[in-house]
């Protein structure tokens, strides 16, 4: 008889442990899904971040990370992905103008500051300039149009060059008009210019490329949230055109913009990613 017992509480035990399980089940099948596309550093780092919170919305929050930054802007396109979080606005128009998509930028959300590096810096250096620099010192910096732009005005910012035009978006090195150092600018891919480090007395570096390449302790000075060049190129939150207003859309922007987000900005990144929202 007591083994008939034991048995019995043995299987009301089981089932409602089973009934426990189906209940928690049964929640997350509720959840309306959201998908993002992101970059692996700081983007889907940030994303992560906010899935409980999405998930208290009534959102289950799935990040899809990619190493390009091509498929993130065409995914969302065709529909087959609501959201992308890799790039910044001026990247998303020439996208648009290049690929035909419709995509538009629904928030901003950090800044990813260009810096100057050197292989033997051991702090920063606020009031860093062109006194600072030698003689025929080589830099490396960004090939890519928006980012040699950014660049060049970082490095008139300190006075080691000026610009013809401070506001053409297409400055290159052939626009430089005073160069009091005669220093030697070389063109490079962005993601390589971490490995240059070594060969050339400065680099100018995208936060994300510092991070990922575990150079931030040699910064020397970085863009700040009012430089110019950082303004234009916030990090944002992109949509295919006519979802900007949707609920998943608006859940996205709640979740990200918020001091607990910018909290976790700054402290995980340091000055190498800037929180762009108040």
């Amino acid at each position: 008889m007591k083994k008939i017992i034991a048995s019995l509480i043995v299987g009301l035990l089981v089932l409602t442990g089973c009934g426990g399980s189906d209940d928690s089940a049964d929640a997350d099948d509720k959840l309306e899904k959201i998908t993002v596309a992101a970059s692996a550093t700081p983007h889907a780092e940030i994303l992560e971040e906010v899935k409980e919170d999405l998930k208290e919305a009534g959102y289950e929050l799935e990040v899809k990370v990619f190493d390009d930054y091509i498929l993130p802007n065409t995914v969302v396109d065709d529909g087959e992905i609501d959201a992308n979080f890799f790039q910044h606005e001026p990247y998303l128009i020439s996208f648009n103008e290049d690929n035909g998509t419709d995509l538009v930028a629904v928030a901003n959300i950090h800044i990813e500051p260009l810096g100057i590096y050197a292989k033997d810096n051991e702090k920063t250096n606020s009031d860093f300039s062109v006194a600072d620099v030698k003689e025929g010192a080589v830099i490396t910096i960004p090939n890519d149009p928006s980012n040699e732009y950014r660049a060049l005005l970082l490095l008139q910012e300190k006075g080691i060059i000026k610009i013809k035009d401070s506001n053409n978006l297409k400055s290159t090195v052939v626009d430089i008009v005073e160069n009091p150092k005669n220093v030697e600018i070389k063109e490079v891919e962005a993601a390589g210019i971490p490995a240059t480090l070594p060969d050339v007395d400065y680099a100018v570096i995208n936060g994300n490329y510092a991070l990922t390449n575990k150079v931030e302790d040699k910064l020397i000075v970085a863009e700040t949230k009012d430089s110019k060049g950082a303004l234009k190129y916030a990090n944002i939150l992109a949509v295919k055109k006519g979802n900007e207003d949707s609920a998943k859309t608006k859940a996205l922007i709640k979740a990200l913009q918020t001091e607990k987000v910018k909290t976790f900005i700054e402290e995980t990144f340091g000055d190498l990613v800037i929180p762009a929202f108040d």
